[in-house]
């Protein structure tokens, strides 16, 4: 070996420490196992047995999907051992105002007339008296609606091509079929409670610390500890930025129910009093949980709500959880890397937290650093994932400020907080011309914004007039010609629950792989 390999060598990442199981940490631990086979990269899970996972999100989005292809995960066989369910989007229920719904589907919605999003041939009908459903033309959403599901269309020019899914699961259950997973792959699990961690003089972290006064050491380490932060907050003291003052829900407390049918195949997302509360089908249970502001009501008081809007009774004890919106002011620090809760918290009405695991995972392997830890490398790393957690942020305030309510003090609180500039810019752009001009590899969609402006009630002052270039008699055509293809769409779709237990039909695309 010349000596320029064996320095090549030397510096390379040779192992890797990840604090902390649950979903977050086994899904960084398969992630890493998958992108490094042949690496000779050890990588150790370090799991306490004294603390359980937090488990508050079991809802996705479909990115989800792709994770389990970049992982080589057979579909049918997770959905299986999570007991998943299949998601087509996302339902609320009195944000707007009491007795008012509306959708965040996934998919297509229409389709572009003259290279202009659609959305903006929905605002020049409503400006022409006509007056266009979201179901028509969302083939998600009426599936949902409907109870039921399919799978998207291979072919590209079929109606059903644009269908978009992501999946609800037990995520106590995911995290065993990903520790399972990586177990194959060669990743070793230990039970130890880490207490702290030593120092290089350079400040960067040198071993673990264990409760039994062993230690562990490694090049780099992914600190998945939940809320405590025991190495991005406890050790390397990184800080925290507060987000409460635009997002004032502070606690949650969540229950599973029993159900004797599958659900429908959406999240449901009820606004309350004091904050929102959410509706999981799963094939065995319903996740139930109420996430609002410690402000506006008591830990007891909340219990008794949600257990009172469910009218059923619980399968445990409530959980009850604590956090402060917000995240870490870097979630790479010298040689760790933040993860999940430990890198900061959104609370999960847009079913964002496992996503935001996956990416910063992406996004470290597309930094994946040597033994010298360049710090523009650092920099770069964390200037994405600060973007895109505020962007996210951005998108999730939307939902709060825009209510019409005003019947509580929470809502009257919404509807009058300060703002980020970013959002500010995006509604003035949107009030005024119907534009909404996310940047790119921003996680939502224009399609995404125009959901929520449109479900809460905002409508522009005006619509892009290149699609003026259509009539109104031929958009009338148009609408009506793509209202029947969904109608289409649903009556040859077989119900949600058909997919599951010994009701799957044979030969279904739900045992097979995808």
């Amino acid at each position: 070996m010349s000596d320029t390999q064996q320095t090549s060598c030397d510096r390379r990442i040779s192992s890797i420490a990840i604090v902390g199981g649950g979903t977050a940490g086994w899904m960084a631990a398969s992630l890493l196992a998958r992108a490094l086979p042949g690496t000779r990269t050890v990588i150790t899970v370090i799991e306490s047995p004294d603390i359980g996972p937090v488990g508050v999100g079991e809802a996705t989005i479909p990115p989800i999907i792709d994770v389990l292809r970049f992982l080589s995960i057979d579909e049918a066989d997770f959905v299986r051992h999570t007991q998943a369910t299949y998601k087509l989007g996302i339902k609320f229920a009195d944000w707007k105002t009491l007795g008012h719904t509306y959708w965040h589907p996934f998919g297509t919605f229409g389709a572009p007339i003259n290279r202009r999003p659609f959305f903006h041939c929905w605002h020049k009908a409503r400006a022409a008296g006509l007056a266009p459903r979201v179901n028509d033309f969302s083939p998600c959403a009426a599936l949902g609606d409907a109870g039921k599901f399919r799978y998207s269309d291979n072919n590209p020019n079929a109606p059903a091509s644009g269908l978009r899914y992501a999946l609800h699961f037990d995520a106590t259950l995911v995290a065993r079929y990903l520790r399972s997973y990586c177990e194959r792959l060669g990743v070793t699990r230990i039970e130890r409670t880490v207490v702290g961690a030593t120092r290089r003089p350079d400040g960067f972290l040198d071993a673990l610390q264990f409760s039994d006064g062993s230690t562990l050491q490694a090049d780099l380490y992914i600190d998945c500890s939940g809320f405590r932060g025991v190495l991005i907050e406890q050790v390397l003291g990184t800080g925290y930025l507060d987000w409460s003052a635009m997002l004032p829900c502070d606690r949650a407390v969540a229950f599973p129910t029993a159900s004797t049918t599958v659900g429908p195949p959406y999240t449901h997302s009820r606004a309350r009093s004091a904050g929102w509360h959410w509706r999981i089908p799963l094939q065995h249970r319903n996740g139930n949980g109420y996430v609002y502001s410690s402000a506006h009501c008591s830990d007891d008081e909340a219990c008794a709500d949600l257990s009172s809007a469910l009218g059923e009774k619980a399968l445990a004890e409530p959980r009850f959880l604590r956090f402060l919106t917000g995240r870490r002011k870097l979630f790479w620090n010298r040689n760790c890397v933040a993860l999940g809760l430990a890198s900061g918290f959104l609370e999960p009405l847009e079913s964002t937290s496992i996503h935001l695991v996956t990416s910063g995972i992406y996004h470290l392997l597309e930094h994946f650093p040597d033994k010298g830890f360049d710090q523009t490398n650092i920099d770069s790393y964390n200037s994405e994932l600060i973007h895109e957690n505020e962007r996210i942020r951005d998108f999730i305030v939307l939902h709060y400020c825009l209510t019409q309510r005003d019947d509580t003090p929470l809502w009257r609180y919404c509807r009058s907080m300060a703002i980020p500039d970013s959002l500010k810019q995006r509604i003035e752009l949107y009030s005024r011309t119907g534009r909404i001009r996310p940047a790119a590899g921003e996680l939502f969609s224009d399609l995404s914004w125009f959901y929520i402006f449109e479900g809460l009630g905002v409508w522009p002052d005006a619509y892009d007039p290149l699609v003026d270039v259509i009539k109104v008699s031929q958009l009338t055509e148009i609408l009506a010609s793509m209202s029947s293809s969904t109608a289409a769409i649903i009556k040859d779709s077989p119900s949600h629950d058909s997919y599951f237990d010994s009701r799957m039909p044979t030969g279904s695309r739900a045992a097979a792989v995808p």
